[in-house]
């Protein structure tokens, strides 16, 4: 099926045939339904924290931060076309839905205002206005939604990324007030994050008494996958074949290369401006805090069965079972101390992430699920809609929360070393989706997603946080919402 020039085209895109072959197989066989056993609720794999026990995390994590290399970690590199699809379409047909109408009629709301209306000569028409938005002017139907201006404030308007500068000066400063951030980019746009970069960073360090480390990364070609026809045949344009990027759990690749002993990850669309960042700041903080103190606990373990039996096989499991949330199988009881000890360290020397879960108010987002094992035991996923068989569904209406994208990872082992976190993903939890390439039909895969099957198999905490660190911008809409206007 695959030509000479089909294997030179592969490799020089940084794949294998044997690759190919394993994704063109996939095609035809499609990916397995997760078992689900329950929706995790409040007392039953999500942490409901009280006052006390959410400020003892935030003391611990304020005391330690200085002696770690926190790393704020942004996928970045989507463009906003989604962002604006009513007002594309409104360009198209000339038809203004109720999302269209209302941008136009509390235009002077948006933080781009005051640039559009410089842009568009201070025109009026609705129809000069929307072209002033996505296409010549501010071209936002193009950009990165980091590149966006969100929020207004005296001193002037504040674009995504700028809000994550400010927001990483509250929370992520380590050792000598350095803020590191990274973020994903795509190639084209590193010009224009450089440039935003270089002239704010001086402003915001000014402002908060702390030096940037901005690092940027985009997208392996090799982790991008093939595109077959609706009869699984490799799609070609011209003659060659065409390869699509992979989705966010592509960039599991980017995360592997962080230096760093605690990672935040959060999307670049879910910002408030600064009036409302106290919830997020306490919510890190106390995510911080909780993995800092499991993460001790686990190796202290460790350090304890390095090269002998545990004492205290009970005791361990114990901890493995109500703070890591890993129910364990019924055959561990009868193991010999020797393979309990095998089990248990198996079980706590994994990467390990906190994630905050929001109360599910009718926002989207994948939910939080005990996930049956292989072996009989049962671990804590984030699940997507489409990794739930249909005879399971009744399920997903049980869910009380879903994942807001909120998660504090740490990423080395009790030795001090990196974990290499392309071993602890789970390759069965990809999906495939139906997409058209110049009106032609084809079928795309996307590898397991990065805080889904890409962390399936790190050690899971889940912790309710408060709605109000959740205030994604999905439409243009969404920065009429109160907790993005500053009333200035």
């Amino acid at each position: 099926m695959l030509t000479p020039q089909d294997i030179r085209q592969i490799e020089e895109h940084g794949l294998s045939p044997e690759q190919i072959e394993r994704q063109m197989e996939r095609f035809r066989t499609g990916f397995p339904y997760l078992n689900l056993a329950r929706a995790a609720v409040a007392g039953d794999g999500i942490v409901r924290m009280d006052a006390s026990e959410a400020e003892r995390c935030r003391a611990l994590y304020r005391s330690r931060r200085d002696e770690r290399r926190i790393v704020k970690f942004v996928p970045a590199s989507g463009a906003a076309t989604r962002m604006f699809k009513s007002l594309f379409g409104y360009l198209e047909t000339g038809q203004a839905g109720p999302e269209v109408r209302e941008v136009i009629e509390r235009i002077n709301r948006f933080a781009f205002a005051d640039e559009l209306h410089r842009l568009t000569g201070g025109s009026s028409s609705p129809r000069r206005l929307i072209e002033g938005i996505v296409r010549d002017g501010l071209g936002y139907g193009r950009l990165p939604k980091a590149l966006i201006l969100f929020h207004k404030y005296p001193e002037g308007s504040r674009t995504a990324l700028e809000e994550h500068l400010a927001e990483g000066a509250m929370y992520a400063v380590g050792a000598g007030r350095s803020v590191h951030i990274h973020l994903t980019v795509s190639p084209e746009h590193m010009p224009l994050f450089e440039r935003l970069v270089e002239r704010v960073k001086p402003e915001y360090e000014a402002r908060f008494g702390v030096r940037y480390d901005i690092g940027y990364s985009q997208q392996k070609p090799s982790t991008d996958t093939i595109a077959v026809n609706p009869d699984n045949t490799p799609f070609r344009e011209g003659g060659r074949l065409l390869f699509r990027p992979a989705g966010h759990g592509a960039l599991i690749e980017n995360l592997n290369e962080i230096d760093a002993d605690l990672v935040f990850v959060k999307t670049v669309d879910n910002v408030v401006p600064d009036r409302l960042k106290a919830d997020t700041v306490a919510s890190k903080e106390t995510l911080g805090g909780l993995l800092l103190s499991l993460q001790e606990q686990a190796f202290e373990y460790l350090r304890e069965t390095d090269g002998r039996v545990a004492e205290n096989p009970d005791e361990i499991a114990a901890f493995v079972t109500e703070k890591l949330c890993r129910k364990l199988p019924a055959s561990f009881r009868d193991m010999t101390a020797e393979r309990k000890t095998r089990y248990l360290r198996d079980m706590l020397d994994r990467p390990i992430r906190v994630c905050g879960m929001v109360r599910n108010e009718g926002e989207p987002g994948g939910g939080p699920f005990w996930v049956s094992e292989p072996d009989g035991g049962e671990s804590l996923q984030i699940v997507e809609s489409s990794q739930i068989a249909p005879g399971q569904k009744e399920l997903m209406a049980r869910a009380t929360h879903f994942n807001p994208v909120d998660v504090a990872c740490g990423l080395k082992n009790y030795l001090g070393r990196r974990f290499d976190l392309r071993q602890w993903t789970d390759p069965q939890t990809g999906f495939i989706s139906e997409k058209s390439q110049q009106g032609r039909p084809l079928r795309a895969m996307e590898l397991p997603g990065l805080w889904n099957g890409a962390m399936a198999r790190w050690n899971t905490v889940f912790v309710e946080v408060p709605i109000s660190t959740f205030a994604p911008v999905k439409i243009v809409n969404d920065l009429l919402r109160p907790q993005h206007q500053n009333e200035l």
